[in-house]
């Protein structure tokens, strides 16, 4: 499993501001996506995972960021959700954006041995 580290950047002259901090993990943001979409509709887990096709455990596992479903799951959960890949995209795209610190620094990642 990879682990991300920020790096460390030098701080300006009179700057106080804490170095970045960790970005979420892709499987993560796909999951509070696809699980705060489904909550918005006010639909059940069970009744997705039954249209997209997949287990309610599974569609659990999803939107808990445990699993990193291929494009064609996500794809199949999307349109059970009513919306399709790029709609997922660009959602998870927009709350990673507004979720950025804004004066992040690289970051670096490591991967176990």
């Amino acid at each position: 499993m990879a682990e991300i580290i920020p790096l460390h950047r030098e701080k300006k002259a009179g700057e106080n501001k804490p170095v970045a901090e960790v970005q979420p993990l892709w499987r993560e943001a796909l999951g509070r996506s696809l699980r705060t979409t489904r909550a918005e509709q006010g639909e059940r887990l069970v009744d997705i995972a039954d249209r997209a096709g997949i287990s309610p455990q599974y569609l659990s596992e999803i939107e808990r960021g445990r699993k990193e479903p291929s494009s064609e799951m996500i794809e199949a959960v999307a349109g059970a959700l009513g919306t399709d890949l790029a709609g997922v995209l660009g959602r998870i795209a927009s709350d990673l954006h507004r979720a950025r610190p804004a004066a992040a620094g690289p970051v670096l990642l490591l991967q176990a041995a």
